[in-house]
C-alpha cells in the first residue's frame, strides 16, 4: 500500500530549486576565485623612494619627481600633482605609472623655494597609499604650503566603511549561533521562532554590510566623498579583488538562504547540513582574499588562518548570543544539564582554534616586537589581545559554572551573566577587527617610517657642473642613485653626454665597483648598486659635458 512519505524521510532529501542554487553559489564563488587579480606576496605598498628625496635641497629644478613603491601601484587620477612656492600646480599632464614607479613631470621655468608633491595610490590589497612630502629648490621660502594645507581623507567614508565591515562580522555570528544550536543543541519542546528570527536578522546585516562595504570602498580608495561616487568608481571597485570577493559572498549568502530556512525549521537533513556548511565555508574565504591576508608573505597559510579564526570566533560568540539570549532563560534545569556541558566543549575547541590562528596571524602581519609597539596596527592588536584575556577569563568561569553539574536557577543567573558581559567585550573586539581591517599592517608600516628615513643627498660641485646625488636607502642591500646635473650656478640645467660612477669601502678592502647608469633626461642620470657590507663608502662621480670637458667630484656616504 503506497502513500505519502515520512516527514523524517523527506526531511533528509534537498529539493533540486535547493540544490541548483547551491551549486550556483559555489560555481560563483569559484569563479571569483579565478577572476581575482593576481598580485605579489605584500600589502599596503610603501613609498620606497623619492626623488627629489624628502626635505631635499636641489641647486636647480629638477624636470620630474619619481615616486617608486614597494609594489606595482595604481594611480588615483587628480590625486597626484606638485605645488609651487605660490600654491599652483606645476606637474604638467598625467602622471606615468610603470609598475612600482610613478613619474611626475614638471613644467620648466619654476621658481626657487618650496615645493609640495602630494600622491594617493591604490595597492595590491585595495587600500589607498597617500602621503605628501617637501623638497626644496635653492632654499625654503615663506608661505609655501604644506602638508597640513592639504584636504584629509574624508571621514565619513572612513566611518561608514568601518561600519560595514562591523555589520558584516556581527551578521556573521548572527547566523553561524543560531544555526549550530537549532541544529544541535535545541530542545524540541521550545519554539524555534526566536532563534529563527535573529539568524535572519544576521543574514540581513551581512548583506547590508556587502553592499556598504562595495559602496564606501570606491570614495575610500580615491580620496572622495559618498556624493562624488560615480559610475566609473564603482566599475573599479567590482573589478578588483575586494569586489569580486564581495560579490561572492552575496552570491554564497543568497544560495544559502534556503538552506538556513530548513535548519530554522528544523527539517534539514545531513545533504542540507552538509550544503549549508560547504556554502558558508567558502563565504568566510572571501574575508581574507579581501583583505591582508591575500597579499600577506604567506597568502595560504594567512587565508587559512584568517578563515579558521573567523570560524572560531563566529561558533563561540554566535553560540554566546544563542545561550544568554534564549537557552539560559527558556530551557529547563535537566534541558541545560545536556545543553551546557557540550557547549563547553564546543567553545573549548573553538576558543582554542582561534588562538592558534591569531598568534599565527599577529606573527606575520606584526612580524617583530618594535612593530607591535611602534605602529597604530600593533597597538589594536595589543588592544584586542587586552579585550580576548578578558573574554577567556570570563569564559573560564562561566565554563566551571557549566560543568558543576546540575544547573539551579543561582547558577543559570550567574551563568547569564558573565555570558553576558562576554558579549559585551566581544562586541567591542568586532570593533577593532574592523578597524585593523583598514589600518596598514605593521611590518608595512615599520618598512615605510625606515624608508622615509633613510637616504643620502648631497650637493657636489667642481668647475664644470654643480652635481645633485641622491642614494636611497643608504643601506646593505639593493640600492638607487640618482645624479642630476647642473651649471656651476646650481640653478641651470647640464646637459651630460657620459656618466660614470664607482662606490668603494677601503676599510674593508672593496675595490671600485662600478655603478650602472641609464640617462633618463639631458641633465639626470640613474641606477641600481648592490653594497655587500655596511661602512663609510667613497663613490666618485664623472660627468662628460662635451668631448673635452669632464670633471670627478667625490663624497663619503654613511651606509649601515
Amino acid at each position: 500500500m503506497s502513500g505519502p512519505r515520512p516527514r523524517a524521510a523527506a526531511a533528509r532529501r534537498v529539493s533540486l530549486p535547493v540544490r541548483a542554487a547551491a551549486l550556483v553559489g559555489l560555481a560563483v564563488a569559484a569563479l571569483a576565485a579565478l577572476l581575482l587579480p593576481a598580485a605579489p606576496a605584500s600589502a599596503h605598498a610603501v613609498l620606497r623612494q623619492a626623488v627629489p628625496a624628502r626635505e631635499a635641497t636641489l641647486p636647480g629644478p629638477p624636470t620630474e619627481v619619481v615616486l617608486t613603491f614597494s609594489e606595482t601601484v595604481r594611480a588615483v587620477p587628480g590625486k597626484i600633482f606638485v605645488l609651487g612656492p605660490d600654491g599652483r600646480r606645476v606637474d604638467r599632464g598625467e602622471p606615468v605609472g610603470t609598475g612600482a614607479a610613478i613619474r611626475i613631470p614638471l613644467t620648466e621655468q619654476v621658481p626657487r623655494g618650496t615645493y609640495l608633491v602630494s600622491y594617493r595610490v591604490i595597492s595590491n590589497d585595495g587600500h589607498p597609499v597617500a602621503g605628501a612630502y617637501q623638497y626644496f629648490v635653492g632654499a625654503p621660502s615663506v608661505g609655501a604650503p604644506t602638508v597640513a594645507d592639504l584636504p584629509g581623507a574624508d571621514r565619513t567614508v572612513e566611518v561608514g566603511l568601518a561600519a560595514s565591515r562591523y555589520l558584516g562580522y556581527l551578521g556573521l555570528l548572527l547566523i553561524v549561533g543560531p544555526a549550530l544550536a537549532l541544529a544541535r543543541l535545541w530542545p524540541r519542546r521550545l519554539p524555534r521562532r526566536a532563534p529563527a528570527r535573529l539568524a535572519w536578522t544576521g543574514a540581513a546585516l551581512l548583506g547590508l554590510g556587502t553592499v556598504g562595504a562595495l559602496l564606501f570602498q570606491g570614495p575610500y580608495t580615491i580620496g572622495g566623498t559618498l556624493t562624488a561616487l560615480t559610475g566609473a568608481d564603482l566599475r573599479e571597485v567590482l573589478g578588483s579583488r575586494f569586489g569580486v570577493a564581495h560579490l561572492a559572498r552575496l552570491a554564497l549568502l543568497a544560495a544559502a538562504l534556503p538552506l538556513l530556512s530548513r535548519v530554522m525549521r528544523g527539517d534539514a537533513g545531513r545533504a542540507s547540513g552538509a550544503l549549508l556548511a560547504l556554502l558558508g565555508a567558502a563565504a568566510l574565504v572571501t574575508w581574507p582574499v579581501a583583505g591582508h591576508a591575500a597579499v600577506s608573505p604567506v597568502p595560504p597559510l594567512s587565508i587559512v588562518l584568517d578563515v579558521a579564526h573567523l570560524a572560531g570566533v563566529a561558533a563561540w560568540l554566535g553560540g554566546l548570543a544563542v545561550l544568554v539570549g534564549f537557552l539560559l532563560r527558556q530551557a529547563a534545569e535537566a534541558e541545560l544539564d545536556a545543553i551546557l556541558p557540550v557547549w563547553s566543549r564546543w567553545a573549548t575547541l573553538a576558543v582554542g582554534g582561534l588562538l592558534l590562528a591569531g598568534a599565527g596571524q599577529a606573527l606575520i602581519e606584526v612580524a617583530g616586537f618594535r612593530a607591535l609597539l611602534e605602529t597604530t596596527y600593533g597597538r589594536l592588536v595589543i588592544g584586542k589581545v587586552a579585550l580576548f584575556a578578558l573574554l577567556l577569563g570570563a569564559a573560564a568561569y562561566a565554563r566551571r559554572l557549566a560543568r558543576r553539574g546540575a544547573a539551579g536557577r543561582r547558577t543559570t543567573t550567574r551563568l547569564r551573566r558573565i555570558v553576558t558581559v562576554e558579549l559585551a567585550v566581544a562586541a567591542l573586539v568586532l570593533g577593532l577587527s574592523a578597524a585593523l581591517a583598514q589600518t596598514t599592517p605593521a611590518r608595512s608600516a615599520i618598512e615605510a617610517g625606515g624608508a622615509a628615513a633613510s637616504g643620502y643627498t648631497g650637493t657636489l660641485s667642481s668647475r664644470l657642473y654643480s652635481l645633485q646625488v641622491q642614494i636611497d636607502p643608504a643601506a646593505v642591500g639593493t640600492n638607487a642613485v640618482h645624479l642630476y646635473a647642473f651649471a656651476p650656478d646650481g640653478v641651470t640645467p647640464l646637459p651630460v653626454q657620459e656618466w660614470r660612477a664607482t662606490a668603494t669601502l677601503p676599510s674593508a678592502g672593496i675595490e671600485p665597483i662600478e655603478v650602472p647608469l641609464v640617462k633618463l633626461t639631458e641633465n639626470h642620470a640613474s641606477g641600481y648598486l648592490a653594497l655587500p657590507v655596511a661602512g663609510r663608502w667613497e663613490f666618485r662621480f664623472t660627468a662628460r659635458t662635451s668631448d673635452i670637458d669632464q670633471a670627478t667630484v667625490s663624497a663619503t656616504v654613511p651606509v649601515t
